[in-house]
């Protein structure tokens, strides 16, 4: 058995193995095992914390010296791949139902509609399952990357006016004309 290696060139072999690719790190990971660990992969996972299996497929790939193509990464679709015309029906029912920032300071649209009468409209008018479409948080945040935001539409206010000046102001122009033909008899 080889001898273990210092903790130093431990954490060496780990941030070298961390600032790879994935292809690139399987070959060093073999290499390393090989090298250091007997082609024990148990030991590897032990020394440098590295996963059984990918130090397996990294010593196979040494072994038939090709690369093994990556499976397939699983998880759950997407809404968009699911359904794809969920992002035109959220559209078509709640474009009538908003309207853009009065002062076009944002491109964000105020909807008047909540993420739970969305869903409630498309079961209603575009004949959805409840099942099949997104939790309402999920709806919430649907709404939020489409760019919608939930306030209440609001009419532009007028532009306040800049205030008049009292005659009791000093700094009044009329006032201190007035003042100064009064004090000149």
């Amino acid at each position: 058995m080889l001898p273990r290696p210092d903790q130093k060139t431990i954490q060496t072999i780990r941030s070298a193995a961390q600032k790879m690719n994935r292809i690139e790190r399987r070959r060093f990971q073999a290499q390393v095992v090989l090298d250091h660990c007997n082609g024990n992969t148990s030991q590897a996972r032990i020394l440098f914390g590295w996963d059984q299996r990918t130090t397996r497929k990294a010593l196979l790939e040494k072994k038939k010296g090709k690369t093994i193509a990556d499976q397939q990464r699983s998880g759950r679709k997407c809404f968009s791949m699911k359904l794809p015309k969920l992002k035109k029906d959220i559209r078509s029912l709640v474009d009538p139902n908003s309207q853009t920032h009065p002062t076009f300071e944002n491109t964000f649209r105020y909807t008047r509609m909540t993420a739970n009468a969305v869903i409630e409209a498309l079961i209603r008018e575009k004949s959805y399952n409840k099942e099949e479409l997104p939790a309402l948080s999920t709806m919430r945040e649907l709404l939020g990357k489409m760019g919608y935001r939930l306030r209440r539409v609001q009419k532009t206010k007028p532009q306040k006016k800049s205030p008049k000046q009292t005659p009791s102001s000093p700094t009044s122009p009329r006032l201190t004309s007035e003042a100064a033909k009064i004090r000149k008899p």
